[in-house]
C-alpha cells in the first residue's frame, strides 16, 4: 500500500488545490448558518442535503477523515480508483459546500469520460504523467498532459476525463464547490443503467447496427 507523498513540494502543492479551487470563490450549496452541522446520515427525514446531528452528539471525529490517505484497488476494467471523501463518507463536510476524492490511475488506466453536475473541479498531479482533458458544450475539446505539481480546472458539469500515460501509477487529489457533486459516469450511464435504456435509442444515437450495442452492453453485465 502506497501513502501521501511527504516531500515539501507536494504538500505545497497540496495546500494550493485547498485554496485555489472553486470554492474557494463561491460554493455550490447553500451558506451555512451555524458554525457547524455534521451530516445524521440516519434521519429520516428527506431534505436538499442532511439534516444536523444533536449538538450534543457531535464528536472531533466528526471533522476528521484519514479515507484518502490509502491508494485504491485498481484491478478492475478501466484501471482506476476513486475514493470519495464527500458527505456520505465525511458527515463533518455537510452544508460547507466542500469535498474532495483520491484518484489512482494504474499504468495506462482511465478515469472514464464523466461530469460532476452538481459541481466544478480542481485537481493537481500527484505522482505520474496524466492527460486530463474536457469537451465544452460547444464540442470544443482541451486537454494536456500533466505532471506532478501540475493543477488542472474542470468547470461545471462538463464531460472529461484523466489518462494515465506515464510508464508507471498516478496519483490525482480533487477538489470540488459541493459537498455532494455526483458523478455521470457515461459508460455506465448509457450502456449500463437499470433498466437499461432500449437498443434502438443508442443504435439510432451512434449510428451503429444493434450488435454494436449488444456488445458494449454485455461488458457491462447486460
Amino acid at each position: 500500500m502506497t501513502t501521501f507523498p511527504s516531500s515539501g513540494i507536494h504538500l505545497i502543492f497540496c495546500l494550493i488545490v485547498l485554496f485555489l479551487s472553486p470554492f474557494s470563490c463561491t460554493s455550490a450549496g447553500p451558506d451555512p448558518l451555524q458554525d457547524l452541522c455534521v451530516a445524521d446520515l440516519n434521519s429520516s427525514i428527506s431534505v436538499n442535503g442532511f439534516p444536523c446531528k444533536p449538538p450534543s452528539e457531535v464528536i472531533s471525529d466528526d471533522f476528521f477523515f484519514d479515507g484518502l490517505s490509502q491508494e485504491g484497488n485498481t484491478t478492475n476494467t478501466f484501471g482506476v480508483s476513486v475514493t470519495a471523501a464527500n458527505v456520505l463518507e465525511f458527515p463533518g463536510l455537510n452544508m460547507l459546500g466542500i469535498s474532495m476524492n483520491r484518484v489512482d490511475l494504474a499504468p495506462g488506466g482511465l478515469n472514464p469520460p464523466h461530469s460532476h453536475p452538481r459541481s466544478s473541479e480542481s485537481g493537481i498531479v500527484i505522482d505520474g504523467k496524466v492527460l486530463v482533458g474536457f469537451v465544452t458544450t460547444q464540442n470544443v475539446f482541451y486537454s494536456k498532459v500533466l505532471s506532478a505539481g501540475q493543477m488542472f480546472i474542470i468547470p461545471l458539469g462538463l464531460v472529461h476525463f484523466q489518462l494515465n500515460v506515464g510508464e508507471g501509477k498516478a496519483l490525482i487529489f480533487t477538489a470540488f464547490n459541493s459537498q455532494l457533486p455526483g458523478a455521470v459516469i457515461l459508460p455506465f450511464t448509457l450502456f449500463g443503467s437499470t433498466p437499461p435504456i432500449p437498443n434502438d435509442v443508442l443504435t439510432k444515437a451512434f449510428h451503429v447496427e444493434e450488435d454494436v450495442i449488444k456488445g458494449i452492453k454485455s461488458k457491462f453485465g447486460f
